[in-house]
């Protein structure tokens, strides 16, 4: 029975970490007001039928602190990078020059970043319910494993370290990104 309490308790790790895992991903599509090609990650054009990340079909360089310069392998799909672009949520103005598409990342203002730092803290949230929810799940499945008492008590302790050290771990990266964001 404590090989299958230990089990969980390696499962809860895993699970907990792709909660963190996620969150950084999402953290990453925030613009911070300097040009990152991982903005373009959730952007996604169809490509001979199938739909395809932008950073697949061409090549993502930043020219310029600000800006983004995509050169697609095949010209034959400019336009339809340059519309993905201008369909997202990503409210950056494509330049479509014929070789590639550029996109200029603007100054923000004091209240976007406001904006961002609230999208941020929204975002960590959902990470930590997402967290205390693989807690709550690893809670039930320990209580029904019919371990000792006093076993039974380690292991739900155990857990609950976890989910302290893990929601941690969510709040620095939380703090790092309101740095970022906030920082002019």
């Amino acid at each position: 029975m404590q090989e299958q309490a230990d089990m969980e308790m390696l499962d809860t790790e895993e699970r907990m970490d792709k909660v963190i895992e996620s969150y950084n991903r999402e953290l990453q599509t925030i613009r911070t007001g300097r040009a990152n090609p991982q903005l373009l990650d959730q952007i996604m054009i169809e490509y001979y039928g199938v739909m395809t990340p932008i950073r697949q079909v061409g090549q993502v360089t930043m020219p310029e602190a600000s800006q983004l310069y995509i050169k697609p392998y095949d010209k034959s799909v400019l336009k339809d990078i340059e519309k993905a672009i201008q369909n997202s949520n990503l409210d950056l103005p494509p330049q479509n020059d014929g070789q590639g598409i550029r996109i200029v990342i603007p100054k923000m203002t004091e209240e976007r970043r406001k904006e961002l730092v609230k999208q941020v803290n929204k975002l960590e949230e959902t990470a930590k319910v997402g967290i205390r929810n693989v807690r709550r799940d690893a809670n039930e499945k320990i209580k029904k494993l019919g371990l000792t008492e006093d076993d039974e008590k380690g292991y739900l302790d155990d857990v609950q370290t976890l989910t302290d050290k893990k929601i941690k771990e969510v709040e620095n990266h939380t703090a790092k990104k309101n740095e970022e964001l906030m920082h002019i």
